[in-house]
């Protein structure tokens, strides 16, 4: 099993920026491949934002293509989304996604607004 805990949304105005965290834990978390981030706005369905596999390779979506960084630290089991330049379209609930060879686990959300 694993755990993902996400951390860092809130408000912002449009322009601003915000970095969300997703910590990993438990014992299958060593056959994690790759780690990533979705959304859901209200009354839409949940849609990738940006991926990260545990070699580095990474995979955006092209809403958020120039604005949205992933990065990852394999030490800490930790997946980072650095968010700038927000605009009031990425107000969605934001869910960390983590891929193993057999399974697919997801954090419980954390909510970005963006205010225009």
């Amino acid at each position: 099993q694993v755990q993902l805990v996400e951390s860092g949304g809130g408000l912002v105005q449009a322009g601003g920026s915000l970095r969300l965290s997703c910590a990993a834990s438990g014992r299958s978390i060593f056959s994690i491949n790759a780690m990533g981030w979705y959304r859901q706005a209200p009354g839409k369905q949940r849609a990738l934002v940006a991926t990260i596999t545990s070699g580095g390779n990474t995979k955006f979506a092209d809403s958020v293509k120039g604005r949205f960084t992933i990065s990852r630290d394999n030490a800490q089991d930790t997946v980072y989304l650095q968010m700038n330049s927000l605009k009031p379209e990425d107000t969605a609930v934001y869910y960390c996604n983590a891929l193993s060879m057999r399974y697919e686990y997801w954090g419980q959300g954390t909510q970005v607004t963006v205010s225009s």
